[in-house]
This record gives structure tokens, C-alpha cells and sequence, in this order.
């Protein structure tokens, strides 16, 4: 059996880490397992090559860019698998095109097309480490791409999906939370959760694991452990829902910071004005989340959401709008957050959003909008109450 493991770029940061990880994948080696090893690129490395295109030009030729990202992640591979030889162990290091990793789609954000897995294999039965760059490919003119942010994580769980669907991903926390323990402290692990519950999550602003890796693993049902580097005492798997996880309604609480809440009032009610709205947005590159519209006589009032970064693409829809339709009136308030309730359990359970509802008056806390899914509900609220939110519900749903 052949299992897959990522290491984050804060994992294999100094050259002292990646010998450590070097020591403990010797002592699995050592116990008969074959490993292909996953790792992203060293601490800060990605953001300080950008940096260093930055500082040639605002705008660098993506592909160049891709070349120049690449660069990171080779670098560990070489590292981790130099510290691998020096212990006695058979290692060899793999960049995503010598993987057989072919990729589709743009520049710097690049999606896996297909992965042949006899090249690995094949290379199994001579080495006992296969370590890989994550986060990059290559596509059909040859070149090289990257998988944008997560990268790394998809390109573990594609590698595990045609391997022996095993996918350990080591970080910098201890698995996934009923919330983020750096707002709510009291905040429990879980031992479980599905992809479902997993995914939503990730798509409502949890940072342990990248949508599209969640996604893949579920498509193809590799079971992802997620810990801590070096400590697997605990952590977290992420697999298809059973009995045991739909018992309770909420599983936990998100959050996204630094978001955006638009209102745009007196929008003329005819069938291409909210269409020309979102076409206008879109043409500026405005990320959209949270929309709601209401109807009053002739009257539409639509309201949406989108990250506080995308103020200055924001502002320029917005000019556009108003130059379209000389008649709206646009309110905008930038000190929010999207707080979201997600728990497989939603589907069947009742109650849940008014038992939310009663916390929020309970608390006397204030919430701007509100959308759901199958199981979540989410919130906009001011930034200022995002830590006793959290304690609210948390509190409320025992999370």
C-alpha cells in the first residue's frame, strides 16, 4: 500500500524542519510503507518570488509567473530528498510534469486534468519515497502551470485518488475545529466530518483545507487525515457522512472576515435590469457572494456581498451601474463579516434557524443579511461581533 502526505510550506520552512520530516518518513519507510510525499514551498517563498515579479511590473506575464512559482516547490523536493539519501533512505524527487500531472485551464490558476499513475508505480518499485512538487503541473504546449491557492492540498489528494486512496495532510493545526480556536478558545476537535459538511466550510472561510481538494477526495473516495506536522496524536478525517456524524444538526461555526455588504436600491423592475447589474460586476471581476433581492411594487432592492479587497474593482462596477441606471441608490458598508453555521444534520433536523434567531436577540446582535444551503445558514454581521457570535452559538449548539 502506497500512502500520499503533504507537508505545508510552514512544515518544511527551515532546512531543520524539512531534516525532521526527513527522520519521521525514514521511520515509516523503515516499518515497510511505500510513500509519495507532497510538499509546497518553503515558508514564504511563493509570496517572495511574487514580490519579485511585483517589482519589475504590476502586471506579469502569467506564464512567466507560473515558470517563476514553480521554482519554490522545487526547491523543497530537492531539499527533502537530499536529507532523505543522506539517512539511507531511497528517495527521489519529482516536479508535477516528471509526475505525469498534466494540467488545463489559465495561468496561475490551472486545473489537474489527469495524472498517470503508473509513472509513480513504476518508480515505487525502485525508490521508497517519491517526493513531488505540489501546487504545480504541466499543460498541453508543455509548459509549466500552477494550481492557484491550495494547490498543494489538490494536487496530494489527485495523486491519492489514483493510488491507494490514502491522503494524510500535515499542517500547522491539529485538524479541523467546531471553530476557529484563535476566536473561540473553548472550540472542540473533531475526529470526523464529511466531505459535505468539510466543503461548505471551506467555501464559508475555513483555512484548513483547500474546496477543490475536499471535492476531488470525495469524487474519488480517498480519505483525507488532517494534523499537525510531526504530532499525530490527533487530527481529523475527512470521509463520506455515517450515522455517527449526522447526530447533531450544527458540526461548527465559520468565518470570513474583511467582507463588503452592497445594497443597491430603486433598480428598475424589468427583465434585463438585474441581469445588466451582475453582467456589470462581472465585467469588473467583482467576486460575488450572499445575494438577496426584494420587490416592491416596481421597485427592486438587491443586496450582495464580496471581499473587502475587491473594493477598488467594486467601486468601479459600481460607477458603471449608476451610469446605466441614473435612478439606484447604492449603500455600502466595508467593516463586515460572513459568519456561517454549517452541520450535515441541517437536512433533517428542524429548528436550527430558530434557534439561531433566538441567540441572535438574545445577544442583541445585529445581522445585515442572511442566505442558506442545504446545511448552512450564513450571516453578515459587524466585525466588532464576530468573537461573541461565535460564543453565542457555540454556547447554544455545544459546539
Amino acid at each position: 500500500m502506497t500512502t500520499v502526505l503533504k507537508f505545508g510550506g510552514s512544515s518544511v520552512a527551515t532546512v531543520e524542519q524539512i531534516q525532521s520530516i526527513a527522520n519521521y518518513l525514514k521511520n515509516r519507510t523503515d516499518q515497510g510503507e511505500k510513500l509519495v510525499v507532497v510538499v509546497s514551498a518553503m515558508g514564504k517563498m511563493t509570496d517572495s518570488l511574487i514580490a519579485q515579479a511585483q517589482a519589475i511590473t504590476d502586471r506579469p506575464e502569467r506564464r512567466e509567473l507560473d515558470r517563476l512559482l514553480a521554482i519554490g516547490e522545487e526547491q523543497t523536493i530537492s531539499l527533502l530528498s537530499i536529507a532523505l539519501n543522506s539517512l539511507g533512505t531511497k528517495a527521489l524527487s519529482q516536479t508535477g510534469a516528471q509526475a505525469g500531472i498534466s494540467t488545463m485551464g489559465l495561468h496561475t490558476k490551472s486545473k489537474i486534468k489527469q495524472i498517470d499513475g503508473e509513472l509513480l508505480r513504476k518508480k515505487l518499485e525502485t525508490y521508497d519515497v517519491i517526493i513531488v512538487a505540489g501546487f504545480q503541473g504541466v499543460n498541453e504546449l508543455g509548459d509549466v502551470t500552477t494550481l492557484g491557492r491550495g494547490g498543494s492540498d489538490t494536487t496530494a489528494v489527485a495523486l491519492a485518488a489514483v493510488l491507494d486512496k490514502r491522503c494524510e495532510i500535515y499542517t500547522d493545526v491539529d485538524g479541523v475545529y467546531t471553530a476557529d480556536p484563535r476566536i473561540h478558545a473553548a472550540a472542540q476537535p473533531i475526529p470526523h466530518i464529511s466531505y459535505d459538511e468539510m466543503m461548505e466550510m471551506s467555501a464559508l472561510g475555513s483555512k484548513v483545507m483547500e474546496m477543490r481538494s475536499v471535492e476531488l477526495g470525495k469524487k474519488y473516495g480517498v480519505h483525507i487525515f488532517v494534523g499537525k506536522t510531526l504530532e499525530s496524536e490527533r487530527g481529523t478525517w475527512i470521509m463520506e457522512a455515517t450515522e455517527t456524524m449526522e447526530q447533531k444538526a450544527v458540526t461548527s461555526v465559520s468565518v470570513t472576515k474583511n467582507v463588503m455588504t452592497v445594497s443597491i436600491k430603486h433598480v428598475p423592475q424589468t427583465n434585463s435590469a438585474v441581469a445588466d447589474i451582475f453582467e456589470l460586476l462581472s465585467g469588473r471581476h467583482v467576486n460575488i457572494d450572499m445575494i438577496s433581492q426584494t420587490t416592491f411594487d416596481s421597485d427592486i432592492f438587491l443586496s450582495f456581498s464580496c471581499p473587502l479587497d475587491e473594493e477598488e474593482f467594486l467601486e468601479e462596477a459600481l460607477q458603471d451601474i449608476i451610469n446605466r441606471f441614473p435612478t439606484v441608490k447604492v449603500d455600502r458598508h466595508n467593516q463586515h463579516a460572513k459568519l456561517s453555521v454549517v452541520g450535515i444534520g441541517m437536512r433533517d433536523a428542524t429548528g436550527v434557524a430558530s434557534k439561531l434567531f433566538a441567540t441572535f436577540r438574545a445577544e442583541n446582535i445585529t445581522f445585515y443579511q442572511v442566505t442558506t444551503s442545504e446545511i448552512s445558514i450564513s450571516y453578515t454581521i459587524a466585525q466588532a461581533d464576530i468573537e461573541r457570535t461565535v460564543a453565542a452559538i457555540a454556547n447554544a449548539f455545544d459546539l
